[in-house]
């Protein structure tokens, strides 16, 4: 039972927003409807243009791929109240957000010692 490892990068992600934001970017690791581990990146403060560029490791055994998927939000982080969402994306086989986001997780899994690169659109909730 080899573990499996995903890694998923975030290069510029856009916001189309008027007030200042404090962007960063939450990943879920989910099994089913179950969420299992969280991974985040920085805050960009004062910023509508973000870049993320940081790699997100999840060890899964192989037998298991399937079962996951990935949720993928871009938060604003509020210090005061509640940190909202500003879009997402769900990579999985199965129920992905729509049918790039399907087909990228099943790239991966076909391919796991590749480097899958693919740009989505935030879809908002």
């Amino acid at each position: 039972m080899a573990p499996f490892s995903l890694r998923i990068k975030k290069n510029c992600v856009l916001l189309n927003c008027i007030q200042t934001t404090h962007p960063y970017v939450k990943v879920w690791l989910q099994f089913g409807d179950k969420r299992v581990e969280k991974r985040k990146t920085a805050i960009y403060k004062c910023t509508l243009n973000p870049v993320f560029n940081d790699t997100f490791a999840f060890n899964v055994p192989w037998e298991k791929i399937r079962e996951c998927s990935l949720d993928v939000m871009v938060m604003d982080f509020d210090n005061i109240g509640r940190n909202e969402l500003i879009g997402r994306i769900l990579l999985a086989g199965k129920n992905g957000s729509g049918a790039s986001e399907t087909k990228h997780w099943q790239d991966m899994i076909t391919k796991p010692r590749q480097n899958i690169v693919q740009w989505h659109r935030l879809k908002p909730e």
